[in-house]
């Protein structure tokens, strides 16, 4: 074997290695004390884009997780406030029997006078029963304006102006279109809690109403110049169209109608379960309050199982977004977290080879020190 001082080529490899075993320690330290197998981009870069879109998903499904219970914390508040209603229903069941008997005429004023203040906290209980600052049994949406023609293209001969919420209950209700004061469309609400679809052709101008509803209000567009419309309409064929607005959720991490929850919830004050004529001041409107009563229990139970359908829906889509969150974080560990038992395994040998390579590389460099007994 050659001796040589120029270059010490086991030096040179032993502090190459070295150098290779320290990278390989500090690796192992980053991980084991981040607990992630990818750190960097350059770790596992199909790996981190991958882990990646987990944790997004993961993440929104928590927060449709937390939408959901939102949910179900709104139909809570509104059910609750429905159950006092039905309260005052069933009160108002009893003091409508008691008057619509003949024997107890002489007492119609006081039952009567009970009658409305139960009315009016049934108001009451409606507007004030709210989810973050909405009200829940008032009605969503807005009120809508309506414009007619009578006639052929040119003024507007009525406009109307009504509070979407009215448009609940048992109660039929119209939207009369009129010419000179003569009646000449109707357009009824048929009272059975929604209203069918109906396209009406008002007058000769062709202008087209199309009304839509699952029973709780309306929301308006038009296809027209609102501005313009109130005044004249300005072609054959222009629209406007009565849509339902509704409370929707979003319980998915996709802009998609699948993952969104959409429920409508009635009015529950006097105009909504059409009991704002209930009057028990004489024996025949008490008689004829009974059938309003009715109706209007009928309609609010009909209601409340609504709620509580949509609770136990809820409840499964909870339930399966944290199933879906804890199989994505599982499927994300996989790839991303570091396997600590593996790693520590790893850590201690290449720290063994650590010491190791420090000590040959000190022999390596105190070989050429042997030429010296050559020289000297």
């Amino acid at each position: 074997m050659g001796l040589r001082v120029a270059n010490n080529i086991s030096a040179i490899g032993a502090h190459r290695q070295l150098g290779i075993t320290d990278s390989k320690v500090s690796k192992s330290l980053e991980r084991l004390s981040s607990g992630l197998r990818i750190n960097r981009a350059k770790d596992d870069a199909a790996g981190l884009s991958m882990s990646r879109k987990f944790d997004a998903q993961v993440k929104s499904q928590a927060v449709a997780a937390n939408n959901t219970t939102q949910a179900n914390s709104l139909l809570q508040i509104a059910e609750g406030g429905v159950e006092q209603i039905d309260a005052i229903l069933v009160r108002l069941k009893e003091l409508s029997t008691q008057a619509a008997s003949k024997n107890n005429e002489q007492n119609l004023s006081d039952l009567n006078a009970e009658a409305t203040q139960l009315l009016t906290e049934m108001d009451r209980i409606a507007s004030t029963t709210t989810f973050q600052g909405a009200s829940l049994l008032t009605g969503y949406g807005t009120k809508g304006l309506v414009a007619a023609d009578a006639g052929s293209v040119g003024s507007v001969s009525n406009m109307y102006d009504f509070d979407t919420s009215n448009f609940k209950g048992t109660d039929a209700e119209s939207i009369h279109f009129t010419s000179a004061g003569a009646s000449v469309i109707t357009m009824v609400y048929t009272g059975s809690g929604s209203v069918e679809t109906q396209t009406l052709t008002v007058g000769s101008g062709g202008d087209t109403y199309d009304f839509s509803t699952f029973g709780v209000s309306f929301k308006t567009t038009t296809a027209a110049d609102s501005a313009a419309l109130a005044t004249s309409v300005a072609s054959v064929g222009d629209t406007m169209t009565m849509s339902v607005a509704d409370a929707t959720f979003q319980v998915g991490e996709t802009n998609s109608s699948d993952y969104r929850i959409s429920f409508q919830l009635d009015a529950m004050n006097q105009t909504g379960l059409s009991v704002g004529a209930v009057d028990l001041s004489t024996l025949a409107n008490a008689r004829s309050s009974l059938d309003m009563i009715d109706n209007a229990m009928n309609a609010l139970n009909s209601s409340r199982a609504d709620i509580g359908a949509i609770q136990n829906r809820l409840d499964y889509t909870f339930a399966n977004l944290n199933i879906a969150i804890e199989n994505n974080t599982a499927a994300m560990s996989v790839i991303q977290d570091v396997d600590m038992a593996a790693e520590m395994t790893s850590f201690t040998k290449n720290q063994i080879l650590m010491q190791s390579g420090t000590a040959m590389l000190a022999q390596a460099n105190s070989a050429p020190q042997t030429v010296l007994q050559l020289i000297g």
